[in-house]
């Protein structure tokens, strides 16, 4: 009898549409495989998630991507169900997904992060709380929502209400120059490095999710000493914070003022895409591990781990 898996997709956070995209990536790549899939499309309401997950499946594959979704939110959910889930647990999932919670680990265990404060709306809109160039960040938000860069010239922030319903806290960073850089860890072992270099600005939404806006260059062209922090820092990052399955961790490599440069930790995506356009499937294939036997074993460790 083949093993019942449940694919979560969809949720209700501003990254709906790529969480479908992932899980439907997921759902033909497990079908492939011989699992039995049900792909459930989540929503406010729980009752038909609950009704579908009766009787228990072997495993959750939780595709679901944001707020509520990568929080620890729906982690607790389904550990009230005792049901096996991917990607990494409640407490896990919540710190990974508040920025400077995350931060204040990566730092005390000597990991260099982008300098920061703490601060409101209103206070970013009526003056600049450190020196241009800086960057706002909501505090829990995924997939560089929300995220603005503002340098020597730029206009004020752009966050009305409408535009910005990411809460009243805000992180202002330090801009980092330079180059994007990102690692996927799976389990323990770092899969490679990408740089990804893009016309938009920074790696945004956009570039993220629309094919050509961003290059993905893999493995990417580093100093070696750089290549091996850069894996190094995101498999530690992953293990202070308590993760497992796979993740991604993003940095920033500076080298424009000095060869080598300087390697900045931004922050660790505990459930990174898995859409055609998305890197750890990229960065798997380069390892030698097609997308198939990628989601396989998630599943399995998921359901190890329980």
């Amino acid at each position: 009898m083949s093993k019942r898996v449940a694919v979560l997709m969809g949720g209700i956070s501003s990254e709906r549409e790529v969480s479908l995209l992932s899980g439907a990536a997921v759902t033909e790549a497990l079908n492939s495989r011989g699992y039995e899939v049900l792909s459930i499309d989540v929503g406010k309401d729980l009752g038909p998630v609950i009704t579908a997950l009766d009787p228990p499946p072997y495993a959750v594959f939780n595709a679901l991507h944001g707020r509520y979704g990568e929080d620890g939110c729906f982690q607790g959910f389904l550990e009230l169900l005792s049901i096996p889930y991917t990607h990494s647990g409640v407490l896990a999932s919540a710190i990974a997904m508040d920025k400077p919670t995350a931060k204040r680990h990566f730092e005390n265990a000597g990991i260099p992060c982008a300098q920061h404060v703490i601060t409101t709306r209103e206070e970013v809109l009526s003056r600049d709380v450190i020196d241009r160039p800086y960057v706002i960040k909501p505090l829990n938000e995924g997939s560089s929502v929300g995220v603005q860069i503002i340098k020597q010239g730029s206009t004020r922030p752009f966050m009305t209400d409408a535009r910005w319903p990411l809460g009243d806290k805000v992180m202002v960073e330090k801009f980092v120059a330079g180059r994007e850089i990102t690692v996927a860890v799976m389990g323990d072992r770092a899969l490679g490095v990408t740089e990804l270099r893009t016309d938009e600005g920074f790696f945004d939404y956009d570039a993220k999710y629309t094919e050509g806006r961003t290059k993905h260059i893999v493995p990417a062209r580093l100093p070696q000493t750089i290549y091996v922090a850069a894996k190094e820092y995101a498999v530690a990052a992953h293990r202070i914070l308590g993760c497992r399955g796979v993740t991604r961790a993003d940095f920033r490599y500076d080298d424009t003022q000095s060869d080598p440069g300087e390697l900045i930790m931004l922050e660790i995506n505990t459930q990174p895409g898995l859409t055609p356009l998305s890197i750890v499937p990229e960065q798997a294939a380069h390892a030698g591990i097609d997308f198939g036997d990628l989601v396989s074993w998630m599943v399995e460790n998921a359901a190890c781990e329980k």
